[in-house]
């Protein structure tokens, strides 16, 4: 939907004293780290994972404050070209999620540790094509996997976390392979830091990145 009706929604329901989205999800416990990753490599580079888990705004938030990460861009994945723009996607009807394309060293952060941001503090993997007060197959929660050891390394924490209960319901994370990115119109990308006072930001996005702070400080870093 667009940024001021998603506002104002979000406003509404809070007047009528609707439960906030949730920041992060609400595991049982910490959120352990994979029990199979890949390895941290020996020298600086660059790789790409791409995810989605609700409105793309705070999942970059977050990610743009994880060391290791270079950029986070906001965008679409699971639709075709010709449907990639917001306005589209916003009908649910696309085969889009809003995603965001994280682009990282793994010398610094590997791909589980990536993934262990995105299940503890980034989105909530129980809840099924939405998060909060945003609903829609385009708030789906998913991994879109670029390589072989990418799609185990995501299964296999999937199964890790589901085994041991970590959260009260089962993850409905979807693991898929990607097909493309399309990044997103310019108006969106850091749109939390451009509009840190906007309610939406401050209610659901802003306290992700204050999670991330206090979860992982030696992952965070204030840039």
């Amino acid at each position: 939907m667009p940024s001021s009706t998603r506002c104002a929604l979000f406003l509404l329901a809070s007047l009528l004293g609707a439960t906030a989205c949730n920041a992060k999800a609400n595991p049982s416990a910490a959120v352990p780290a994979p029990m199979f990753d890949a390895p941290r490599a020996a020298s600086s580079g660059q790789q790409t994972a791409v995810i989605s888990g609700g409105c793309f705004w705070g999942i970059q938030a977050v990610f743009q404050h994880v060391k290791g990460v270079i950029s986070a861009t906001s965008g679409y994945s699971g639709g075709s070209a010709k449907n990639a723009e917001y306005e589209i996607v916003s009908t649910g009807e696309t085969g889009h999620a809003e995603s965001v394309q994280i682009v990282y060293d793994p010398s610094q952060i590997t791909y589980g540790e990536l993934l262990r941001v995105f299940f503890s503090v980034a989105h909530d993997p129980t809840q099924l094509n939405r998060q909060g007060p945003d609903q829609g197959t385009q708030y789906r929660s998913s991994i879109f996997y670029t390589s072989d050891e990418q799609k185990r390394v995501a299964e296999a924490y999937i199964a890790q976390l589901d085994k041991a209960k970590v959260f009260p319901s089962p993850i409905v994370t979807k693991v898929v392979p990607l097909q493309a990115f399309y990044p997103a119109e310019s108006y969106h990308q850091n749109y939390a830091a451009l509009h840190p006072n906007q309610p939406y930001i401050m209610f659901n996005d802003a306290p992700k990145v204050e999670h991330l702070r206090q979860e992982f400080p030696d992952l965070y870093t204030g840039n």
